[in-house]
């Protein structure tokens, strides 16, 4: 099963973008679940699909026929026969699986394994724990009884206000079992936040936390939970978590517990269309009321067996971890891992508390095949010389997902150089949008530094240029010309579709425009190089930030960068360039300077920035983005308290910097 490293050791100064870090061994490649689904592929059609881009092409042209056998290949049980694959290819309103009735929450509760974890969880104050599947099941059907017992019928909402622990995850899939409509914010959340998001939906139900634990803190959230419940006058029900142990209004989780429950021979998962809304995933919000993206059953439930089994390689019985909260779509990600039987392991707390290297502890406590990363954890690890290789065991350890924000060469050889040799190493990249993956990891192909392995399969994405034509080699905006099953059913509130069709079908009508910059090479390889809506636009040449920040933030005295461009009056234009420094470090005339030659040796003129500003801190989302459209607003002139949601904001502060700049520079004219 051993794979190889191409040419030794990687040494992260010789590593270029391209650049070949691992092969999968030709057994290892064999005995993957894509592999075997090219297997089952090629026995249904009877034609060979000898490399992975002919698969791809495959799933991409004949969609009917590729998603009927994702259908086959994991058994989804329907109580009623589809009338059609694809009714509609229409985008937006394309028409998936009609006649079909099926539940999410029962090909979860399906893969229940006596004796075997269904999770494990751990937390600042609790040590790693199992929850047993036969104990998991219990709780979710105590829960969902609970939920009928209140009235909730499909469609209604139920809604959660909790931190990333087990009780999150049996009460989603309760609410998933009745046709209930999820949604979850994490109590990091002010009240006001939270009813940005929760209020648009007139929830019926609410689970609720006490409080959290945070950097060795106990935040007391019980005035936030008042608030909320307040400002939901939709109400029936308020269900208290004891998180913090304190004394709290609602029905208490253990009564919940306690109550009625159906057995679970008897126990039956509602069963509902395949475009039955299953949860509600909300945009950053970093300008006006987030947007309330709502997903389906058939579709999740198809996107996330493909996603996990083909283009991660998970099974049943597998360990995975990625750090997240309950209010970003990895989490979802998560529950999902539950479709396979695959075991996820939930960390709440800070992920640098009590040490910095909290997160490699957990992946060798939990065993955990698959670890999930974003680049700026891992920048922080080469900042503190966390050499993770040499504290932990990760012989489990065999994938690593990068994911959040582009990946640079130095990101992808760090893994090689200080966690392990033989690593696939499974860059992806997709959205909240339509909660997958659209570029990503393929396990039979080799990897290379800084570049995703392909485009994930039925996903018919391509780079266009402002023409509306397909390019390869070259910048363009990162199109999917076909439909895909978890594409959004629509934005809640959003009665005309409007706002639905004006975030992804505007500039090209019929076809998803996901607002990245993209680019393909001629072997398919895959690079996200920032967001499209922050371009950096000089002289006519487009370049995507992630371009700059590769540079700049490869620099031992820069921990964070954020660049965004000026269009001026008259014509003009300016580039700042936004940095925060490493302790001890200062912008001085040296730094500045090497940043500078930099730029313009590794990249062109035109990207060298017209001034570089030190500040405290870069602003990013709860998610890990960088806040270049508001900086660039504020800049502009924007009213501070309209660019940006302090509640979407990891940092709200950090934007104090900027604001001040805005207020006393000299260097542009509006």
């Amino acid at each position: 099963m051993a794979s190889s490293l191409a040419d030794g050791t990687a040494t992260s100064g010789a590593v270029r973008e391209g650049d070949l870090l691992w092969t999968p061994s030709p057994e290892r490649a064999r005995q993957t679940r894509l592999a075997d689904f090219t297997r089952f592929a090629e026995q249904r059609t009877g034609r060979p699909f000898p490399e992975y881009a002919d698969l791809w092409a495959w799933s991409t042209t004949e969609l009917e026929a590729f998603w009927q056998a994702v259908w086959d290949y994991f058994d989804v049980r329907s109580s009623a026969p589809h009338t059609a694959v694809l009714a509609d290819r229409a985008m937006p309103g394309a028409r998936w699986f009609p006649g079909a009735r099926l539940n999410f929450a029962e090909h979860v509760l399906r893969q229940e394994r006596p004796g075997q974890p269904a999770l494990l969880a751990v937390g600042e104050a609790t040590p790693l724990r199992e929850l047993p599947w036969e104990e998991f099941t219990r709780q979710v059907r105590a829960v969902a009884t609970h939920l009928r017992e209140q009235g909730v019928r499909p469609g209604e909402r139920v809604v959660a206000y909790l931190p990333n622990v087990p009780e999150a995850v049996v009460a989603m899939v309760a609410t998933a079992s009745v046709g209930g409509v999820w949604a979850s914010v994490s109590p990091d959340f002010g009240s006001r936040g939270a009813l940005d998001r929760l209020g648009q939906l007139e929830p019926a139900v609410l689970f609720t936390a006490d409080g959290y634990r945070y950097g060795g803190r106990d935040f007391d959230r019980r005035g936030e939970a008042a608030e909320l419940v307040a400002g939901l006058p939709s109400l029936r029900e308020v269900v208290q978590v004891p998180v913090l142990g304190l004394e709290a209004p609602g029905t208490p989780w253990e009564d919940v517990l306690a109550g009625p429950s159906v057995p679970a021979g008897e126990f039956v998962c509602e069963q509902v269309p395949f475009d039955h809304p299953l949860w509600v995933l909300f945009s950053s919000g970093t300008t006006g009321l987030p947007k309330a993206i709502v997903h389906g059953h058939g579709g999740i439930l198809l996107e996330q067996f493909k996603l996990q089994a083909f283009h991660l390689d998970l099974r049943e019985g597998d360990r995975a971890f990625f750090f997240t909260t309950t209010g970003w779509m990895m989490w979802n990600f998560c529950v999902s891992m539950l479709l396979l039987g695959v075991v996820p392991v939930l960390y709440d707390g800070n992920p640098s508390h009590p040490d910095v290297d909290i997160l490699w502890r957990t992946a060798q406590d939990s065993r955990a095949r698959l670890f999930g990363a974003s680049p700026t954890f891992v920048e922080l690890m080469q900042k503190a010389g966390v050499v993770p290789r040499e504290r932990f065991d990760l012989a489990a350890l065999e994938i690593v997902m990068p994911a959040g924000s582009p990946v640079s060469p130095a990101i992808t050889t760090w893994f090689y150089d200080d966690v392990k040799a033989d690593l696939w190493i499974a860059t992806g990249s997709g959205g909240t949008d339509c909660c997958t993956g659209f570029v990503g990891g393929v396990p039979t192909l080799p990897v290379r530094a800084g570049e995703i392995q392909a485009r994930s399969l039925g996903v018919a994405a391509e780079a266009w240029d402002d023409a509306g034509q397909p390019v390869v080699g070259q910048v363009g905006e990162l199109v999917i010309t076909q439909p895909m099953p978890s594409m959004p059913l629509f934005f809640w509130g959003d009665d005309d579709g409007s706002r639905y069709r004006g975030s992804y079908f505007e500039t090209f009508p019929g076809v998803w425009r996901h607002g990245d910059f993209f680019e393909l090479n001629e072997r398919g390889g895959c690079f996200v190089r920032g967001r499209s809506d922050a371009v950096l636009n000089r002289q006519g040449v487009r370049i995507g930030t992630a371009e700059i920040y590769r540079v700049v933030e490869d620099d031992p005295a820069v921990l964070g960068a954020l660049i965004v461009n000026l269009d001026l009056p008259g014509g003009g234009f300016f580039m700042p360039l936004f940095v925060s420094l490493a302790p001890g470090a200062v912008l001085d005339e040296e730094l500045t300077a090497r940043l500078r030659r930099r730029l313009r040796e590794e990249y062109t003129p035109r990207h060298v920035p017209d001034r570089i500003v030190a500040v405290g801190s870069i602003p990013l989302t709860r998610s890990g983005k960088k806040m270049e459209i508001p900086v660039r607003r504020l800049l502009l002139g924007a009213d501070p308290a309209a660019v940006a949601d302090p509640n979407a904001m990891a940092d709200p502060a950090a934007l104090a910097d900027f604001v001040e700049y805005a207020r006393t520079q000299s260097d542009y004219t509006l």
